[in-house]
């Protein structure tokens, strides 16, 4: 994350942020699931197999629409081979979690925690340096490991700074969860409109931001 311009971590902060939102309202419509935290999905899968088949089942089937979220955005991004591959990768985001609304208002439960699940795998496409995903947008447990590297480093007398961004994508994703839960409580339909509209904006700040890359 360091090797990246200020603009680029501001808006994985802001796409952190995004992902704190929906899990959040996924995790509320779905009664206990996750729609981008899959390390947790793949615990309640365990812990279904010994217990629950059903819980299973779904937990597994939360795990292949994430999955198959990242193969069909990259699919689609690999496509094009000029520069504009980020705006590409967040258009896939758009139509996935505005898909999500259209269901939710039309009460299909089912199909809108999927294509959630797809929106929060297709994420995390946007950031990749050779091939590799290089800013994970949707789970932290690296980012937090990453965090305790820079403050050690701080306190062994090395970069005093290079925790900071590691903190504040962390926030980022605990902020987005804090107002998707609020914003859930008050409407749950209003609230995955919401999340289509910062799709949306994010999308607008990207083109603008990266007329050429």
């Amino acid at each position: 994350m360091l090797r990246y311009e200020p603009h680029f971590r501001r808006l994985a902060f802001a796409l952190a942020a995004l992902a704190g939102f929906v899990d959040a309202m996924g995790f509320l419509t779905s009664g206990g699931l996750f729609v981008s935290f899959m390390s947790g999905n793949s615990t309640r899968l365990a812990i279904g197999a010994a217990q629950s088949a059903t819980a299973a089942l779904a937990a597994a089937a939360l795990i292949v629409l994430f999955v198959t979220g990242v193969i069909l955005n990259l699919l689609v991004v690999d496509r094009f081979a000029f520069a504009h591959r980020k705006v590409i990768a967040m258009m896939g985001v758009c139509i996935l979690l505005i898909a999500a609304a259209i269901f939710q208002s039309l009460d299909v439960p089912l199909l809108t925690i999927g294509l959630l699940c797809m929106a929060m795998g297709a994420l995390n496409t946007i950031f990749r340096r050779e091939g590799e995903v290089s800013i994970g947008l949707t789970y932290m447990t690296g980012t937090l490991v990453k965090l305790g590297y820079r403050l050690a480093e701080a306190v062994r007398g090395g970069d005093r700074t290079g925790w900071q961004p590691y903190l504040l994508l962390w926030l980022s994703l605990i902020c987005g969860g804090i107002a998707g839960a609020i914003t859930y409580g008050w409407s749950p339909t209003a609230c995955f409109w919401t999340a289509a509209g910062i799709a949306l904006l994010s999308l607008l700040f990207m083109h603008r931001m990266i007329p050429n890359r």
